[in-house]
């Protein structure tokens, strides 16, 4: 489970992340990436979503934010971010085309968009 402190959740966080418009899109999940760092100690945060309109089952919309979720944690844990750690905040959003994909279709897919932001 990613910590809470790696964790975005304030509504005004999200939409100041939407308005600086840096996004990257593959294999159905888009990341939206903030304001660049201006301090290197300031901790990345990461938000995760599955819109409504993607599927109206909660269980598939929250299964593929937690396959999302995990996939970041261990690519932290790793240490394999690139570029990411230089923003202040991410979005990543799960779209239809990502609902049935596996958990390493997923974590290959935010990993390559991780390294391209």
């Amino acid at each position: 489970m990613l910590k809470k402190e790696y964790r975005l959740k304030n509504k005004k966080a999200f939409n100041a992340t939407y308005r600086v418009k840096h996004s990257i899109h593959k294999n159905g999940i888009t990341l939206f990436a903030g304001h660049e760092k201006k301090e290197t100690e300031i901790i990345t945060r990461a938000g995760f979503v599955v819109s409504k309109k993607t599927h109206k089952r909660a269980v598939k919309r929250n299964r593929l934010k937690r396959l999302m979720r995990e996939s970041y944690r261990l690519l932290l844990k790793s240490g394999e971010t690139g570029n990411s750690q230089k923003y202040l905040s991410l979005i990543f959003i799960g779209g239809e085309n990502a609902l049935n994909k596996r958990f390493d279709e997923i974590q290959n897919t935010i990993k390559f968009l991780i390294t391209r932001i």
